[in-house]
């Protein structure tokens, strides 16, 4: 999953809550709550300068499934580099956690890379879900509950950047807990707000009476060509600029937007000193567009910047966790070291 840059950073932390609590899969945040912070995040972002978007916006159900195809495009090596690691190294990690795990993934998508790692787990003692579009976590656990019918899902549908509550499982009291956040969702944050999550997950894997350290297993993307990645998030078929001109149209669909979506096209671009790929939606034209009843004004060229994506030496991301009290227990890389996976440990 893509997410950031977004106004909040993570302000409050993941908490416990037995799983007899009611209305466990929606509690976190309810649908009158999501459309008042996407409108309020929305109006925000189009007042400020530059005018940006928060990225987490991107996954309706619409966009939730557009960026499933984008995971498989030839441009898009994140998701099949980190498959085939997560393939070839999944009994090691699993070997690294060990038995009893209690995994809670934090932007869970469509959970594939999830069933690697649960199948190689021993006995995991449950699997929380946390992703912010409701509607494709409840797809994505039906099947997980179909297929690992002894395993006890608990889904969250929340915004984890602001903070969530995770049950505990009712079938057995988990070994200890990790926090599983693959996808190099992590590059979506600058580093202060990567450092307040991290900080927050910290406080999460850490020991309590009845559980020793978790850990942290976290896929991050390292940094490389500047034409690679251009062509990763600017791929020929025109995936990612539907994904990123969705935003758009979700505003209208929800929001009482009037963008004309053939106003703005798509833009990827490498920023080198602060070694991240950046997304636009560029005015094509000089126009007023409306949202919520507010009217915003765009010059002919102007840029609405929807998603950072930075990418990561390995002594960078050494330091990014040190940072957050975490330590590297393990990392695992492929040949062409485009993509690493890490296990961090308070």
């Amino acid at each position: 999953m893509r997410t950031g840059p977004a106004r909040p950073t993570v302000n409050s932390r993941p908490g416990w809550v037995d799983s007899d609590s009611p209305g466990l899969a929606m509690r976190a945040i309810t649908r009158e709550q999501a459309q008042r912070s996407f409108a309020e995040d929305a109006i925000f972002g189009l007042s400020s300068v530059p005018k940006q978007l928060p990225s987490k916006y991107f996954y309706d159900a619409e966009g939730s499934q557009l960026f499933d195809r984008i995971t498989e495009l030839p441009e898009y090596y994140p998701t099949r580099t980190e498959l085939a690691l997560m393939r070839s190294h999944a009994a090691a990690m699993a070997r690294a956690i060990g038995p009893g795990a209690l995994v809670v993934e934090l932007g869970s998508g469509s959970s594939i890379k999830t069933r690697l790692l649960l199948d190689a787990l021993d006995q995991p003692a449950g699997y929380v879900p946390v992703d912010i579009s409701a509607e494709h976590l409840a797809l994505s656990v039906a099947g997980l509950a179909r297929d690992y019918p002894k395993l006890e899902i608990l889904p969250v549908a929340a915004d984890f950047t602001h903070g969530f509550e995770v049950p505990m499982p009712k079938g057995r009291t988990p070994a200890r807990v990790i926090v599983y956040f693959p996808g190099s969702t992590i590059g979506n944050f600058t580093a202060e707000q990567a450092r307040v999550l991290l900080g927050a997950v910290t406080e999460l894997v850490a020991p309590r009476a009845e559980l020793r350290a978790g850990a942290l297993l976290l896929g991050f993307d390292r940094v490389k060509s500047a034409d690679l990645l251009e062509q990763a998030y600017d791929d020929a078929a025109g995936v990612t600029a539907a994904f990123n001109l969705n935003l758009l149209a979700r505003i209208n669909r929800e929001l009482e937007g009037d963008f004309e979506l053939e106003g703005f096209r798509h833009r990827a671009v490498w920023a080198r000193e602060p070694a991240r790929i950046e997304m636009y939606l560029e005015s094509l034209r000089e126009q007023v567009v409306h949202v919520a009843g507010e009217p915003f004004r765009f010059r002919a060229g102007e840029a609405i910047l929807t998603e950072y994506s930075h990418k990561y030496t390995e002594l960078r991301m050494l330091e990014l966790t040190r940072a957050a009290g975490l330590r590297r227990a393990r990392l695992w890389t492929d040949a062409d070291e485009l993509f690493g996976v890490g296990l961090f440990e308070p």
